[in-house]
């Protein structure tokens, strides 16, 4: 691959990565209800989710999950109905959980966060289909293992910086508190979001 190639590549996973949706609202969730660390877990986990979906496209097996319709429509369904969990599981949350004068732990644990932001990308094939549709713009049968594990590497590290800095940005010392106190409505904003996608995924 030239360095043009390489370079639209690396344009087109960072605007994949920097777009609003489910994503942003589990590493939002994880650092609200936990901290810094949880949001970021989640955005770890979740950038191998994508590298590991990345990878198989690159590879040529993920032909096998778009091609095999009742598969898809497996995955699919079983993303949304995680989605709508999650949702669920924000809108109930109680603002107490983050009460500043209480000096409680957090309310999610690490391996919660890590399983929240694996599944998201996980349970979405429609991520092999984005990356079914780039790749092919740049694979071709000469591309070698190495160029195939380098270019889903890059797409793990664009999503998986981005989300660290969500994660950095939203468990500052100054905002983390402002967004505690303020915890209702934001379970309530990614709870509603969480659902939406989940419903959208469904009428699709």
């Amino acid at each position: 691959m030239t360095l043009a190639s390489w370079l639209s590549l690396l344009a087109i996973c960072v605007l994949g990565a920097v777009s609003p949706g489910p994503s942003l609202a589990a590493v939002m969730k994880s650092t609200l209800q936990g901290s810094r660390t949880h949001g970021m877990v989640t955005a770890i986990s979740h950038a191998f989710g994508i590298g590991l979906y990345a990878f198989l496209v690159a590879a040529g097996i993920a032909v096998v999950i778009t091609e095999t319709l009742w598969l898809f429509q497996v995955i699919t369904y079983a993303g949304a109905a995680y989605l709508a969990w999650m949702g669920y599981k924000s809108l109930a949350s109680k603002s107490s959980l983050v009460n500043e004068e209480q000096n409680t732990g957090p309310s999610i644990s690490f391996k919660q966060s890590a399983l929240d932001g694996f599944l998201i990308s996980f349970l979405n094939p429609k991520i092999a289909v984005f990356f079914l549709a780039l790749f092919s713009q740049f694979v071709t049968p000469e591309t070698t293992l190495i160029t195939q594990l380098l270019m889903a590497l890059m797409a793990t590290l664009c999503d998986g910086i981005w989300y660290c800095m969500i994660a950095g940005v939203a468990g500052h010392a100054k905002v983390l508190p402002m967004l505690r106190r303020n915890a209702t409505m934001v379970n309530r904003i990614c709870g509603a979001l969480l659902i939406f996608v989940a419903l959208r995924i469904l009428a699709l």
